[in-house]
């Protein structure tokens, strides 16, 4: 073997018995493409290349779209939302002035005199009454869910973050209304007070902020002692500025989860209200309520009063939970697919 020594001892390259170049020292051979390998080409280094995943928005929009469910009832939700507002644009009727409809013949079937639904039990278009309950179910579902997430993500997050006896009441207060079945505590105020679309709204949320209180109380708890929260405690920094800027802003994914779970499931508590009689008043409906009048609609055989706005409901249910289920996923670090 033929070799030339480096300096100060360091490896030089050299030739073995067949020909090939290798890097040689005092105590050890060592093959040239080794060290060549180590040291990186220009191309860039040998253990891999290495690629950009984004930012946080694409990451968390690339692990909601591997839901392929999820991302269907998107589409589902935007479509409902386009025939309960849009709708209305193109297909004109009247929902509100029931003596408008009395020429209307009553419980006619799809195709009927120009009606693609039919008509209910009092007259008015199926097709048309759904878009208008639609509205309203749609609409105190998602404030409702707003009002309760922002209700219950502040109270959660000053119990969880000031703690001591604090803390011990405040949770107490919402273990007593757990304790109570929500439906009679609803109906118990729907029937006290005027039942209007804006009392639903603030009394569907008065019973749902609960969970997300406990929810967030809980993150809180883990949130307070990290160590970004304790720096700023030692700056001097308020507990209202560091529940608004650092608590609240790092339990953002339990938050969005719950207020996309809430609004399916007060669309199914106005649902259940306006089925037992105390939704929205009349000449306004919901969903339920139409469910509610048509109950003997179906043993009649009246079948489009009954079934079209149940597939609604369903749909818009399902849909919302699987998106929920496809936002948990995405916006937890630990089940996303590196």
């Amino acid at each position: 073997m033929t070799e030339a020594q480096g300096f100060h001892g360091t490896p030089a390259f050299g030739v073995d018995a067949s020909g090939s170049p290798v890097a040689v020292g005092p105590d050890l051979i060592v093959p040239a493409e080794v060290i060549e390998a180590a040291e990186g080409t220009p191309d860039g280094p040998a253990g891999g290349e290495s690629q950009s995943t984004g930012g946080l928005g694409v990451q968390i929009a690339r692990a909601f779209w591997e839901h392929k469910l999820a991302v269907v009832s998107l589409v589902v939700i935007i479509l409902m939302i386009l025939f309960c507002w849009v709708g209305p644009l193109f297909y004109h009727t009247e929902q509100v002035n029931q003596n408008l409809v009395l020429v209307n013949p009553t419980n006619a079937p799809p195709g009927h005199t120009g009606f693609p639904l039919g008509t209910t039990g009092t007259g008015f278009d199926e097709l048309g009454r759904m878009m208008y309950g639609g509205k309203v179910s749609l609409t105190v579902g998602l404030l409702s869910a707003l009002v309760a997430t922002v209700i219950g993500v502040v109270y959660g997050a000053v119990a969880g973050f000031f703690g001591r006896w604090l803390d011990a009441l405040m949770m107490r207060f919402v273990d007593i209304v757990l304790s109570i079945p929500i439906l009679f505590l609803l109906i118990a105020l729907v029937t006290i007070f005027r039942s209007s679309e804006a009392l639903l709204i603030l009394v569907i949320a008065g019973v749902s902020w609960l969970v997300p209180a406990r929810l967030v109380r809980g993150e809180t708890l883990s949130l307070r002692t990290r160590e970004y929260v304790q720096a700023v405690r030692g700056m001097g920094g308020r507990g209202g500025r560091i529940i608004g800027r650092h608590i609240i802003p790092n339990a953002v994914g339990t938050i969005v989860v719950f207020a996309t779970f809430q609004v399916a499931t007060s669309i199914l508590i106005l649902a259940a209200l306006g089925f037992l009689g105390f939704g929205v008043p009349a000449p306004a409906t919901d969903w339920g309520n139409m469910l509610s009048n048509a109950v003997s609609a179906a043993g009649n055989g009246w079948w489009w009063e009954f079934y079209p706005v149940g597939i609604c409901i369903v749909l818009v249910v399902i849909a919302f939970n699987f998106i929920g289920d496809a936002l948990r996923d995405a916006l937890e670090v630990r089940t996303q697919r590196r």
